[in-house]
């Protein structure tokens, strides 16, 4: 059984340089089972907890934000060590820099946080079982079904600057 997970928690990648504290819960944890997830992580899936960026705290080196292509043709934007090369989180196009999708397999207990959700399971591998009693979807899902209030209570908190910066993009 799991010990409960008690914030703020650490990670960071292999060599040690870059170092973060995420200081609260976060929204969501998905595991994505896409392609491009697949193909990115060199895995089965990916497994990434959303947070807003203001609630991760850089402990060390900043990472180096590498542009990477995606699937929705709007680019990601992958946290990495400089020297290390791991990947720490990335920033997607939807919410850009107000979210971090940070990478739960480079936090210090990475046990500690199990998917919410199962996405795009219309593409995993076939010999991944999902476990029962976990959301899954074939392709993506409603917030409203997944996400606790308290979640999205934070979401519509951080929405009007989301908003602001996608219209920003447009430009």
């Amino acid at each position: 059984m799991n010990e409960p997970l008690v914030f703020p928690t650490e990670g960071g990648c292999d060599c040690r340089a870059v170092r973060y504290r995420m200081e609260t819960p976060p929204l969501v944890v998905h595991c994505c089972h896409c392609r491009w997830c697949q193909r990115e992580s060199g895995a089965s899936f990916a497994l990434n907890a959303m947070i807003e960026s203001d609630r991760v705290a850089n402990l060390g080196e900043p990472p180096e934000i590498v542009d990477t292509p995606s699937e929705s043709g709007k680019g990601q934007q992958i946290a990495r060590c400089p020297h290390c090369r791991v990947a720490v989180w990335s920033h997607y196009a939807g919410s850009g820099p107000f979210t971090k999708f940070v990478r739960v397999g480079t936090l210090d207990q990475p046990d500690l946080l199990p998917p919410d959700v199962h996405i795009f399971t219309a593409s995993k591998q076939p010999w991944v079982l999902l476990p029962p009693g976990t959301p899954a979807f074939e392709v993506y899902y409603e917030r409203e079904e997944v996400w606790t209030r308290d979640a999205l209570a934070r979401r519509a908190a951080l929405l009007p600057r989301i908003q602001a910066w996608q219209a920003s993009q447009r430009r």
